[in-house]
């Protein structure tokens, strides 16, 4: 058993407070609105939304997954940064134990911010993460970041 990680930068011209909100706060409402084709519903299993809380995304019949299960580890609102760990699900397989996830969400000069993301994958076994594994991963987390600014920009209201 290890641990690899890999990080990855996100930058939006939308503020960070906005965009904390829209992927990390509200994003089980925000989710299924935007992106109906592949996430059904996120329903709380356990908690209030905060740390400790468990969250089931349900993934449509299209999609590669049925379902994954993460919890929220840290839910800084003030900092703009989360920290949850996928604990369940087809995306894990029978090579993954878990995978940790830190998110942070920092202002730019322009007004927009720097989405900072770190992946810790956890094995089972020998086996190892490669970062050929993760980039399927990686470009879904990019293409939901882009749909949810693209709805953010054409809604100045929204998260305001």
């Amino acid at each position: 058993m290890g641990v690899t990680t890999f990080t990855h930068e996100y930058s939006s011209s939308v503020a960070p407070s906005r965009m904390f909100t829209a992927l990390i706060v509200d994003s089980r409402n925000l989710l299924p609105k935007l992106l109906p084709q592949f996430v059904k519903d996120v329903n709380i299993i356990q908690g209030d939304g905060g740390a400790g809380t468990i969250e089931q995304v349900n993934f449509n019949e299209g999609s590669p997954f049925k379902y994954l299960k993460q919890k929220v580890d840290v839910l800084d609102k003030e900092n703009l940064v989360c920290k949850y760990t996928m604990i369940e699900g087809d995306p894990l397989g029978d090579k993954l134990e878990s995978i940790a996830y830190e998110v942070k969400f920092e202002a730019t000069n322009d007004g927009g911010c720097l989405c900072k993301m770190a992946s810790s994958y956890k094995t089972i076994g020998d086996f190892d993460v490669k970062e050929e594994d993760v980039k399927e991963g990686r470009e879904s987390t990019i293409g939901i970041y882009k749909v949810v600014e693209s709805y953010l920009l054409e809604n100045p209201q929204v998260y305001a």
